[in-house]
């Protein structure tokens, strides 16, 4: 059982020359149980009814099939490989520049993808939020300091060709893109405009700039599910090792 508020507001009223100005003086709240007990309302289900049919038929389409139930786990998962690859291919075609990595923060990931069909909804319970997909030009020290934060942070999936050691929540053997990280190198890294900003306590990307094309990562998720489905495959994503832990974080 939910529990809505609804607001009671009481007003008092100040006269002036050209009008009565009605202003909040206090604000109470009455909670209300709301259940399936409660009688349906049929005026407003017939008001939302032709949308409801609408949104059901898009959510409803299949697009993709796994053979097995994808769930995040730490420090890696076929679930946020399969987001980071996606990140990392719809990024260098979007953009028309070579990718070296794509990170997915792990707190992003909202849900499993569970065995069978995979629709457009359960792409949207993955990622429930409008997260953008952009890129940032990053020196390799900025690159460091955020495969540490990944690190302390547990884990987060990167995409493939990459891949690090977790040792004491620190990260080793950190290899970009089949190379060992160059400090003084520049890379092209794929993430969201949430982690970009600073988000996740990234706040080592704050300072700078990114390139977005208003291009979701949710959008990019059922593209390249759509896409793997029309070369006659499923979405069957694996551990490969590019993220372990020495404790098992």
């Amino acid at each position: 059982m939910k529990r809505l508020f609804f607001p009671l507001v009481f007003f008092f009223f100040v006269a002036i020359s050209c009008g009565t100005i009605q202003v909040p003086n206090a604000v109470n709240y009455q909670g209300l149980s709301v259940s399936g007990k409660q009688k349906q309302d049929t005026a407003l289900l017939n008001l939302i009814q032709p949308y409801s049919v609408e949104i059901n038929s898009t959510m409803n389409k299949v697009i993709g099939f796994t053979p097995a139930t994808l769930s995040k786990r730490l420090p890696e998962s076929g679930l946020g490989n399969f987001m980071a690859d996606c990140m990392k291919d719809m990024a260098a075609r979007k953009f028309e520049v070579a990718v070296d990595i794509a990170f997915m923060n792990s707190g992003g990931i909202r849900t499993t993808l569970n065995k069978g069909n995979i629709t457009v909804g359960n792409i949207y319970e993955l990622m429930p939020f409008d997260n953008l997909l952009v890129i940032q030009e990053l020196k390799g020290s900025v690159l460091e300091a955020l495969f540490q934060h990944v690190a302390a942070d547990g884990g987060w999936p990167i995409s493939k060709g990459s891949s690090f050691k977790i040792q004491n929540k620190k990260a080793v053997d950190i290899v970009v893109n089949g190379k060992p990280l160059d400090r003084n190198a520049t890379y092209i890294v794929a993430n969201s405009d949430y982690v970009a900003q600073g988000g996740s306590d990234a706040a080592m990307l704050k300072p700078f700039p990114f390139q977005n094309k208003g291009y979701l990562i949710r959008d990019a998720l059922i593209s390249y599910v759509s896409e793997i489905t029309a070369s006659g495959k499923p979405l069957d994503p694996k551990i490969e090792n590019r993220v372990t832990s020495n404790n098992n974080e």
